[in-house]
């Protein structure tokens, strides 16, 4: 579920009214309290037509990473904010704070609600040990200031397959491989088993916990949010290891008696490039299927050069920003992830809040590695955190932040060696929302 602000935390609020919110009061709330706060949630995403979903939210309540503004009683504002893994360049994970949830409502715009409970939420996950922070921003001109920078892309394909004329001739194939379906309860296990395999591969990856696999399994389904039981085809090498997953959906339409079929593909994994074009075969050949939609999939995903005619691959119409991104240890951060080449830059961060602020140095070592420590030594590069955030996995390059004005030059070449410092050789992507 994204963000929006239409209309475990330190201290959200401490219960007490601050000056300047005409006496609202911004504090976690009692596991008792989470059907008023799922009430509020409905209605800051406009579904004030969905029934209840707090049979869900209890699900999902922790002690203080539940938090509502509240006007004489009524919720006015919510937030939420979990812990989660992040996979960043070279496979290693670092701790981070999911945000979710992020609502105002519009009577109360324009008090600093959303100031308050982002400030607090970022500090207390500070305190917990998370090296960044991530969320979904329902509207790009908000989540700046708190130094968040689009940290993935949302990247989809519509592919008309009378004119793809099939895969190309020569791609890799799995000698004794196999595709099989699967039931609901089978994918919740294969599923969970291959993404936790797959997501270290793939910089940008969050970590599904078990809910994510009930809901999308349709075990668990919340009002509000229409559940329609997909196909599951998991892809199995000769050992019988499962090494890949295609998961979709198939609106069956008819032009008079001519099928005339889209297939929608929700979820894609696989963990190599063989069982990658095996998977494509399977989908490329479902029967009464013309189009096939891919609503996100890798933005550097090679999916349109495996066809015979490329251009059959046009560009889906929710191509945007996706996953936002702010650095809260800036060492911790860049200490875990790998480097494309050795190298040294120094960064001069500005940051409001403080937990970016400061000038750093990046060194990267010629097998990859790499260390960032606080530094006297002058700076090659000026950035805000939100620039930092941007680029922090690596999909978004310094000389374009450079042109857009984002980030400042501060010596000759600096842009160029630092781009080659941060380079990944897997564009950063996120395929799931929250």
């Amino acid at each position: 579920m994204g963000n929006d602000v239409r209309g475990g935390t330190r201290d959200p609020g401490s219960g007490r009214p601050d000056e300047g919110t005409g006496g609202v009061v911004i504090r976690a709330i009692t596991e008792d309290e989470v059907e008023g706060w799922d009430r509020a949630l409905a209605l800051g995403f406009l579904r004030s037509h969905a029934e209840s979903a707090v049979d869900f939210r209890r699900q999902q309540w922790q002690p203080g990473r539940m938090v509502a503004a509240l006007d004489a009683e009524r919720f006015v504002a919510t937030f939420r904010s979990y812990d989660v893994e992040l996979t960043v360049p070279g496979g290693a994970v670092v701790p981070a704070d999911a945000i979710t949830a992020v609502t105002v409502s519009a009577t109360h715009r324009r008090r600093g609600l959303l100031t308050r409970m982002m400030t607090a939420d970022l500090a207390a996950a500070r305190e917990r040990g998370s090296a960044v922070a991530v969320l979904i921003a329902a509207e790009y001109n908000i989540y700046g200031r708190f130094g968040f920078g689009p940290a993935t892309r949302c990247h989809g394909w519509n592919v008309d397959l009378l004119r793809a004329r099939g895969l190309r001739p020569g791609l890799p194939t799995v000698p004794g491989g196999r595709v099989d379906f699967l039931t609901m309860a089978e994918l919740r296990k294969v599923g969970a088993e291959l993404h936790d395999r797959w997501r270290l591969t793939q910089p940008g990856a969050l970590a599904r916990d078990e809910m994510w696999w009930k809901r999308h399994t349709g075990e668990v389904q919340v009002p509000g949010f229409e559940w329609k039981e997909p196909f599951a085809a998991v892809h199995r090498d000769a050992g019988g290891n499962a090494t890949g997953l295609a998961v979709y959906r198939v609106d069956e339409t008819w032009d008079g008696s001519y099928p005339n079929c889209n297939l929608t593909l929700v979820d894609f994994l696989a963990l190599d490039r063989g069982t990658a074009a095996e998977l494509w075969r399977f989908l490329f050949n479902v029967d009464w299927v013309r189009r096939i939609v891919i609503e996100n999939i890798g933005p550097d995903d090679p999916l349109p050069m495996l066809l015979n005619d490329p251009r059959a691959a046009t560009p889906y119409v929710d191509n945007a920003d996706f996953m936002w991104l702010r650095v809260l240890d800036v060492a911790a951060a860049f200490d875990a992830r790998t480097y494309g080449a050795p190298g040294r830059t120094v960064l001069e961060v500005t940051d409001r809040d403080g937990h970016a602020a400061g000038r750093w140095a990046v060194e990267a070592a010629a097998d990859g590695t790499g260390r960032c420590t606080r530094t006297d030594d002058a700076a090659d590069l000026a950035l805000n955190a939100s620039a930092l955030g941007s680029l922090y996995l690596g999909g978004e390059t310094v000389p374009r932040l450079v042109a857009a004005g984002l980030v400042t030059e501060l010596r000759p070449g600096a842009a160029a060696a630092a781009d080659l410092l941060l380079r990944t050789p897997l564009t950063s992507w996120n395929p799931d929302g929250f």
